[in-house]
C-alpha cells in the first residue's frame, strides 16, 4: 500500500534517524571502547583530576548549548517547541557524527577507538558549529534538511580545523575563527543557494512577542554567565586557563554595557532594542576567544569587548538589511553579526596581539591543547620561532581566510543539495509553525482533525 504523501515527510525523518542511531550502534560494538583501568595509583590520581578538572567545564558547555543556546532560538513566538527540539536534536546528531568521524580519522589505532572525556568534548566543539549555522535558516527548513545540513558540516568542519590549527599553527583557544567565522558563513552560504530565488518578504508569524523576547534573552542570561568556561575548557590548566576566564568575564561585562549604549543612541526614542541585548551582549565573548589566554592587559580584553558589541549592534541596525536588499541573503538569528563579524574582529586583534607581543615575555605566548588531545602549544611555540612574528601573524590571517571561504563555499554546495525535493521544506505559508512538526493540544491553533494531514499535504505540494 502506498505511503500518503502528507505522511511521508513523518515517515523519512524517524527513518533517518533510526538508520543512523542502528549504524553507530553497530561502529561502538565493534570498535569503540574504553582505556583499561591502571593499577598504578599515580595514574590513577591523574586520571581524577583530569575529569575534576575537566568534567565541570563540560557541564557549564553542556547547559550552555542544550538551554541557553535553545531559549535564545525562542525568539519566534509559534515556533518555540521546533526552536528547542530540534537544536537538541542537532547536538546529540552532530556530536554523535562528530565522535565517529574523528574516532576514525585521528584515534583509530589496532583495529580501537578508546573513548575518553576530552574526545567527547572535542566532538561538542564540532556540533556547535552546526546549532550555530541553522541560525540562519531557523524556521524555513525542516528537519531532514537540518539533519542533512549537519551530516554535510561536521567532515567539512573537521578537514577546515585540522588545515587551520595543524597544517598553519593558528593560535586559536576560544574557538573565534574555528568555530564562530567558519560557522557563519557555511550557514549564509546554505541560505543564499537555499532562497537564492527572491528575497524572503517579513512573515506574519517571524514578529516576536514580548513573551517570546522574554525566553530568548533568559537564554542569553545563561549564555552569558557559561561563556567563560566555553573559552577556557582546552586552555592549559595554570595561568593561561586563569587568564582566558578573566579576559572572557572582561570582554562580555564591557560588551554588555556597550551594547546598552549603542541600542539606545541608535533608537530614536533612546529605548532598547531587545533584539540588539540578546546578541550584543555575547559578541564579546565570541571576539575575545582567539586571544583569550594570551598575557595582554586588562584594558585591552575591555576594549576589544567593547568594540565587538559596537560592531554587532551596527551589523543588526544596518549591515543586515543592505545583505537582504542587495545580496537577497536571509540570516533569521542575525548569526554574522553575532559570530561573523566579532569573528573577524578576534582575528584581527590575534594579529595585532601577535605582532605587539614582547618576546621575552613569559607567558606571552598562547597555550592550549590541541583537538587530538595532546599539547598544541609546543608544536605552535615552535613554529613561531621557526617563522617570526611577522610569519605568525600572516598565519593567523591566512586561518581566517580559510574558515571563512571555504565554509562559504560548502555552504553554498551543501545549500544547493537541500533544495531537493524529498527533503520536504516546508512551503512559505507554513513556516515559524511548530503545529506542522509537533502535535499541540490547542484548539485555537488545531481548527480541526485534519488540520495536520492539510499541512502535511501543502508541505509537499506548494512551491516556495
Amino acid at each position: 500500500m502506498a505511503v500518503p504523501p502528507s505522511t511521508y515527510p513523518r515517515r523519512l525523518l524517524p527513518l533517518f534517524l533510526g538508520l543512523f542511531q542502528g549504524a553507530l550502534l553497530l561502529f561502538f560494538a565493534l570498535f569503540v571502547t574504553y582505556d583499561e583501568p591502571s593499577a598504578q595509583a599515580e595514574d590513577t590520581n591523574l586520571v581524577a583530576n583530569q575529569v575534576y578538572s575537566t568534567f565541570p567545564f563540560f557541564q557549564d558547555i553542556q547547559v550552555m548549548l542544550v538551554v541557553g543556546l535553545g531559549l535564545l532560538l525562542t525568539f519566534l513566538p509559534r515556533y518555540g517547541f521546533s526552536a528547542l527540539t530540534h537544536n537538541f536534536l542537532l547536538l546529540n546528531f552532530s556530536m554523535q557524527w562528530a565522535l565517529v568521524l574523528q574516532g576514525l580519522l585521528q584515534h583509530f589505532h589496532h583495529g580501537q577507538i578508546h573513548l575518553d572525556l576530552h574526545k567527547l568534548l572535542i566532538s561538542e566543539f564540532a556540533a556547535v558549529t552546526v546549532l550555530i549555522s541553522v541560525g540562519a535558516i531557523l524556521g524555513r527548513a525542516s528537519p531532514c534538511q537540518l539533519l542533512v545540513m549537519a551530516t554535510c558540516e561536521i567532515p567539512i568542519y573537521l578537514a577546515s580545523e585540522w588545515v587551520i590549527v595543524t597544517c598553519l599553527g593558528v593560535l586559536d583557544v576560544g574557538g573565534t575563527i574555528t568555530i564562530h567565522v567558519f560557522s557563519c558563513y557555511f550557514g549564509l552560504g546554505v541560505s543564499k543557494a537555499l532562497f537564492r530565488a527572491a528575497q524572503q518578504p517579513l512573515h506574519p508569524k517571524e514578529t516576536p512577542t514580548p513573551s517570546s523576547d522574554l525566553m530568548s534573552l533568559v537564554g542569553t542570561l545563561i549564555l552569558w554567565v557559561f561563556w567563560p568556561s566555553f573559552v577556557a575548557v582546552l586552555c592549559q590548566p595554570g595561568d593561561a586557563q586563569h587568564r582566558a576566564i578573566l579576559n572572557t568575564l572582561l570582554a562580555m561585562s564591557a560588551g554588555a554595557i556597550t551594547t546598552v549604549v549603542a541600542s539606545s543612541l541608535l533608537e530614536r526614542d533612546g529605548k532598547l532594542s531587545l533584539g540588539h541585548l540578546q546578541n550584543g551582549s555575547l559578541a564579546g565573548g565570541v571576539a575575545i576567544g582567539v586571544v583569550a589566554d594570551t598575557a595582554m592587559p586588562p584594558v585591552a580584553a575591555l576594549a576589544l569587548g567593547s568594540l565587538s558589541a559596537v560592531v554587532c549592534v551596527l551589523g543588526f541596525r544596518f549591515l543586515t538589511p543592505l545583505l537582504g536588499r542587495k545580496l537577497r541573503l536571509l540570516d533569521q538569528c542575525g548569526i554574522h553579526n553575532l559570530h561573523g563579524l566579532p569573528g573577524i574582529l578576534g582575528a584581527a586583534a590575534s594579529i595585532l596581539a601577535v605582532l605587539l607581543a614582547p618576546k621575552d615575555t613569559a607567558g606571552s605566548q598562547p597555550s592550549q591543547l590541541s583537538p587530538a588531545g595532546g599539547n598544541a602549544s609546543e608544536v605552535v611555540e615552535a613554529q613561531w620561532g621557526d617563522r617570526g612574528v611577522g610569519g605568525q601573524a600572516l598565519c593567523q590571517a591566512a586561518g581566517l581566510a580559510v574558515a571563512a571561504g571555504a565554509s562559504l563555499l560548502a555552504g553554498l554546495l551543501t545549500g544547493a543539495a537541500l533544495r531537493l525535493p524529498c527533503l520536504a521544506r516546508p512551503p512559505e505559508r507554513l513556516c515559524f509553525d511548530d503545529s506542522l512538526y509537533f502535535k499541540i493540544q490547542d484548539q485555537a491553533e488545531s481548527p480541526g482533525p485534519d488540520s495536520s494531514a492539510e499541512e502535511g499535504a501543502l508541505g509537499l505540494k506548494e512551491q516556495v
